[in-house]
Order: C-alpha cells, then sequence, then structure tokens
C-alpha cells in the first residue's frame, strides 16, 4: 500500500511563526521552545522555534521550514524573523521609498506594523505580480498571515509600532534554482503562500506559477509566449527564437490549462516546446501530461501514427515496444521523419483547438537541440 504523502508548511507560514516567537521574546516572555500561529482558513498550527535571540531592544527567531513531501527547494531554509519596536507614532526608518541598510519595508493594511524584506528575501522589479514593483517579494498571503501574527502576540499592547524584518540565510544562493528571476524577482527567494500549506506536487503551485509568468509575460507587452514542459526542452528552444526571458513560462504537465491561460492573456501567438513523449502525449490530445495521470499507452501511440498513415508493416515492426521513447527511435532509425513531423502538427492542431491561438511546435532532444518545429 503506498505510503500517503505527507504536507507541509509554506514560507509564508514560517515567516508567520518566526515572527511571533521573535515578538514574545522581545515581550519579556521565555524562550519560546515552539509558537502557535492563525491561519487564513480559522485553523491553528504550531511550530518547533530553531534559534532566537533578544539584546539591544530587538529580538529574532527562526523557524526551519519543512515542506513535507513536496520536492521543494525551500525545504528545511531556515526562515528569520527580526522584531523590534519604534517610537510611538513613528514610521518606519526604512519604509519606502528610503533604503536604509538595504531594507525595503511595506505597512501593513493602515496598522503600526512594518514588514521588511531582509537579506535572502528577493525585490519585485516587474509588473504583473501580487506585490508592486520596488517592495519585498513577500506575498498577500503571508503578509496578512505575518500581520495576524503579530497582532495576537502583541494582544493589549496591538497599538504598538513594531518592525519586522524577514531574512533566509543563502536565499539569494536557493532563489537561483527557482524562476524568480524570470519573474523579475532579484536578490533572494519569494516568502509564499495561499493557505500556509504546502501540498505535495502541488497542482496550485504549479498553475500560479504559470499565470504569474504569463502575467509577467502580458505587462511587458510582449504578443508571444513560450510553453515548455521543462528546462530540457525550454533551453532547446531558446537558441532558435529572438524573444526575451520574460516571453518564457514554464508550463510543466500543465498543457491544456496553460493554453487556455495564455488564450486569457490576449497573446496572438504560443510557441510550445516539449520533448517526444510530452508532443505524443499533445498529439493524443490529453490535456494533462504528468506520467501519475496515466502513463503513454503504446497501443494509443500506434493508433494515432496509424491514422496519422503510417502502414502496417511499420506498425508490426513497433509492436513490441514499451514507451514512448522507442517509438521515437524506432522511427528515426527508419527514416520516417515525415511521421514524427506528423505527430508534432497533430499536437499543433490540438493546442490550437484548445487556445484559439496560433501555436508553433518544436520538438526537442536529450541534448537540448530542436530535432523539428512545425
Amino acid at each position: 500500500m503506498a505510503r500517503r504523502l505527507r504536507s507541509g508548511y509554506t514560507t509564508g507560514a514560517c515567516a508567520a511563526a518566526a515572527a511571533k516567537a521573535a515578538l514574545l521574546l522581545l515581550l519579556g516572555r521565555p524562550r519560546p521552545e515552539q509558537v502557535e500561529i492563525p491561519f487564513p482558513d480559522g485553523s491553528r498550527h504550531c511550530f518547533a522555534v530553531h534559534q532566537c535571540a533578544a539584546n539591544s531592544g530587538q529580538a529574532w527567531a527562526s523557524v526551519l521550514k519543512d515542506a513535507g513531501d513536496d520536492p521543494d527547494v525551500t525545504n528545511g531554509a531556515e526562515i528569520v524573523a527580526g522584531v523590534s519596536f519604534l517610537p510611538e507614532g513613528a514610521s518606519c526608518r526604512n519604509s519606502l521609498p528610503s533604503r536604509e541598510e538595504g531594507l525595503i519595508c511595506v505597512r501593513l493594511e493602515q496598522t503600526g506594523i512594518f514588514l521588511c524584506g531582509g537579506p535572502g528575501v528577493g525585490r519585485v522589479t516587474k509588473r504583473g505580480l501580487a506585490i508592486q514593483p520596488g517592495e519585498p517579494a513577500i506575498n498577500p498571503v503571508p503578509r496578512r498571515m505575518i500581520l495576524a501574527a503579530i497582532l495576537e502576540g502583541l494582544g493589549s499592547k496591538a497599538g504598538k509600532t513594531v518592525q519586522v524584518v524577514i531574512s533566509v540565510p543563502r536565499g539569494e544562493e536557493l532563489a537561483e534554482k527557482t524562476l524568480n528571476k524570470r519573474l523579475g524577482i532579484v536578490g533572494g527567494l519569494s516568502i509564499l503562500g495561499t493557505t500556509g500549506i504546502v501540498h505535495p506536487v502541488s497542482a496550485a503551485a504549479w498553475t500560479a506559477t504559470i499565470e504569474a509568468s504569463l502575467a509577467v509575460a502580458k505587462e511587458a507587452g510582449l504578443k508571444e509566449v513560450v510553453l515548455s514542459t521543462g528546462r530540457t526542452s525550454e533551453k532547446g528552444v531558446q537558441t532558435l527564437l529572438s524573444l526575451p526571458e520574460e516571453a518564457y513560462a514554464m508550463m510543466g504537465d500543465y498543457l491544456e490549462f496553460s493554453l487556455l491561460a495564455a488564450a486569457r492573456g490576449g497573446f496572438t501567438t504560443i510557441h510550445l516546446a516539449g520533448m517526444w513523449a510530452k508532443i505524443m502525449k499533445a498529439a493524443l490530445r490529453i490535456p494533462q501530461t504528468h506520467v501519475r495521470h496515466g502513463a503513454l499507452e503504446v497501443t494509443d501511440g500506434l493508433a494515432l501514427l496509424a491514422s496519422l498513415g503510417a502502414d502496417q508493416p511499420l506498425l508490426a515492426s513497433l509492436k513490441e515496444v514499451n514507451t514512448a521513447r522507442e517509438i521515437h527511435e524506432r522511427l528515426h532509425e527508419q527514416g520516417k521523419d515525415d511521421l514524427i513531423l506528423a505527430v508534432c502538427d497533430a499536437a499543433r492542431r490540438y493546442a490550437e483547438k484548445v487556445s484559439g491561438l496560433k501555436v508553433r511546435v518544436y520538438l526537442v532532444n536529450s541534448h537540448t537541440r530542436v530535432e523539428h518545429h512545425v
């Protein structure tokens, strides 16, 4: 029996927990070993405090992100919150547009709580995201969670002016493994989350990233976008297209979702890049191409080839293959590039039917070379 995958917590939830722990320490409470915070759905969750300390009117605490069974580059990252009180009625000394000490701060919902992005937290530079350019890359729900955690911790002292600085050691290094640069987020990670919970291989996380990428492309005034199934196919197609980095959106396996999102975005042309198995699934009109939604059945692949003109001797020679990759290898060995192109064209027709836009399809091999495009 398969083990049930374990959920985890977002960077936003960890930041809120760290902020409350630091605040409690600043208020003179005993060193907290754990802290409980409210979540957007009304539930409450408890976090272990990794480290904390207080001195000279400031306190800080950290929480280690536990992403559960989600393959997230931030899993295990230390999310740090520093908290200090400002003089009554004062504004944050680093609030926009000033950037003293490298901090950029925003006021949270007209309260006396100021939130700052410290080292390892990115800064937004492009329009189209939920956060305005120039602000720290701490998304709206994490901001509200941090505010709720701080107000809860303040209790009767809720009128105090508080500065909260979120930082992530090695955040800039970790951000290189994300899509932040393409989205115009520089200098570190984004503090993310819509519910506080990370679900394993989260569809919501993927689709949110796709929509954010397309929003950036739209704000950049682009009319053409590139939807790729992964880094290999994206790298391959970049050698052919003279498009800015904002044009590229990594759709993963969310084919139909991405096509419809591009249509809603008002683009005129889609460049669809993928490796053979994904292109063949598109030709078979499969809207979600991940293997967990069903491996590509060889019989379906052969039926597709038959519909595209493959003769019986060729089909008979392919009956013993086990994978889509083997089909491609056999076709290539037998000089059947016309059928490979026909599969690409079938994928193009499907994508155009779904999106209502002009689509070009690029077949990329494992060496990041575009073998065919239609």
